[in-house]
């Protein structure tokens, strides 16, 4: 009997993957879409009221974005997994260098060289380079053994970012907050 229960949630688990891909009716009978919470700049209460967000979720969701006056949104959405998406007025969003017409240089990702004391030897030869490069740069950091280093990651730049292992224990209270 369990493996009859097992075998047939399988298959639904299956078939709804297939039907979720392959329609369009289906994704929109299965999937809630998301809730107009703000448009045009004004707050629509009828659809907050309909789906129990009041002004408090309202402004901390915001909050979570980085905006800070309701003002400045010109739509908000509430998706279907509880987040909310958010567009900014066109006046009130960041500048960027594009607006600008200002060329950035390229920035990829970090490529991680050590973790936690273990050089990645595939990685540091990805990018041409050698445990020789290596020994020189954490040397001028003032590290004698990569054992000694948490953490280290390679820019598209090639800088060097390094964490070492902490080999002492945090004084309780040092910060303020436990």
């Amino acid at each position: 009997a369990a493996a009859v229960a097992l075998v047939t949630l399988t298959f639904l688990t299956v078939i709804t993957d297939f039907l979720h891909t392959r329609s369009i009716l289906f994704t929109k009978l299965v999937d809630s879409e998301p809730i107009v919470i703000i448009e045009n700049g004004k707050i629509n209460n009828q659809n907050m009221a309909r789906v129990r967000f009041n002004l408090e979720d309202l402004s901390k969701a915001l909050r979570e974005k980085n905006v800070f006056n309701i003002a400045d949104v010109e739509f908000a959405l509430l998706e279907n997994d509880g987040r909310l998406s958010v567009l900014r007025k066109s006046q009130k969003q960041p500048l960027t260098p594009a607006d600008m017409k200002i060329s950035t240089p390229y920035t990829g990702l970090t490529r991680d060289i050590i973790v936690d004391g273990r050089v990645l030897e595939e990685n540091l030869e990805g990018v041409n380079l050698d445990r020789e490069w290596l020994a020189t740069q954490l040397i001028q950091q003032g590290i004698k053994d990569e054992q000694e280093v948490f953490y280290a990651g390679l820019d598209t730049i090639g800088n060097l970012y390094v964490s070492k292992k902490k080999l002492i224990h945090e004084q309780e209270g040092k910060y303020g907050i436990e």
